[in-house]
């Protein structure tokens, strides 16, 4: 995959005084890929993005945007940027600011289609100081795909959208990416990550600690859930020597395993009049917390 790779840390490091922001981490970033880097707060994300966008120099090791220096302006053309905080002027209508913000690059995307991916058509006419914490969000992803960037960087986006916005941006950014741009995504909506991600880096302390596909991160979790509308009484499925944990859940019975098989055999064997059963395996969010928890532990021991 070299020849698709597109943005590249390499042994990165970075220090702010005696805090180590980055451990010689390393990171690529593929063409046509959405990749979500989830971390605890001061994990690192955050300057990862900073070294890649040229905003920080790294003290070790090196960063490359389109095998050029990230500060390199023909490749900062190649990029669109929606950060978490944006200082924007309150008085300017939202069409002005994207006229202002295409006028920067050589090709840039129609305003029309920036707001129709963005959702935002019927906002064009109006001050962007006027606009609610949502709409202003989406007026802001709509800017960074003014350029029609080769790769995207997405902290956060979808803070302060109520669910529907949500789903919308998420149909766009794949849209995004079914045209071949590359999106960088960090998000604490786990849901969001799960949703969106072809590739999940996970990111503790400065290091990547595990990276792959959704389902690989869900690997790392061997608890299954049973749910299951069931006859057996949950003092008798707690003193199955399979069974982790056992709950009620509307009307359902929820049972924690690692041997998910076993178990639903045994339900079915012991309870004729089963139903509703369902085996789920486990999300992002409980790999998740399960791999920075194994880091953590880690860490202490050594």
């Amino acid at each position: 995959m070299n020849d698709t790779r597109i943005a590249r840390l390499v042994k990165a490091r970075k220090s702010y005084g005696a805090i180590t922001a980055l451990d010689g981490i390393d990171l690529d970033v593929h063409r046509g890929e959405i990749l979500a880097l989830l971390g605890p707060n001061g994990a690192g994300k955050s300057t990862s993005i900073a070294l890649l966008l040229g905003l920080h120099r790294p003290d070790g090791g090196s960063a490359t945007l389109f095998d050029k220096d990230p500060q390199d302006i023909d490749a900062r053309r190649r990029i669109g940027v929606l950060l978490q905080a944006a200082n924007l002027p309150a008085t300017l209508k939202v069409d002005e600011l994207l006229r202002l913000t295409a006028s920067y690059y050589p090709e840039p995307r129609p305003v029309a289609e920036c707001a129709a991916l963005a959702g935002i058509t019927d906002l064009l006419s109006r001050r962007y100081g006027a606009l609610s914490g949502g709409q202003q969000r989406r007026v802001q992803f709509a800017l960074a795909m003014a350029g029609r960037p080769d790769i995207l960087f997405l902290d956060e986006p979808t803070v302060g959208m109520d669910i529907d916005a949500r789903q919308s941006l998420w149909v766009s950014i794949r849209q995004l990416v079914a045209e071949g741009c590359a999106v960088v995504l960090t998000t604490h909506y786990l849901e969001e990550a799960e949703a969106l991600a072809d590739r999940v880096c996970v990111i503790a302390k400065g290091r990547v600690v595990s990276e792959g596909s959704v389902d690989a991160m869900r690997a790392h979790v061997s608890l299954r859930r049973i749910r299951c509308v069931t006859s057996l009484g949950i003092d008798t499925l707690q003193a199955w020597p399979e069974v982790v944990s056992v709950d009620t859940k509307q009307g359902r019975t929820v049972i924690a395993t690692a041997q998910a098989e076993a178990v639903v055999r045994r339900l079915l064997d012991g309870d004729p009049g089963l139903s509703e059963l369902e085996v789920q395996r486990a999300g992002l969010a409980e790999a998740f917390q399960e791999i920075t928890r194994d880091t953590e532990n880690l860490q202490e021991a050594a």
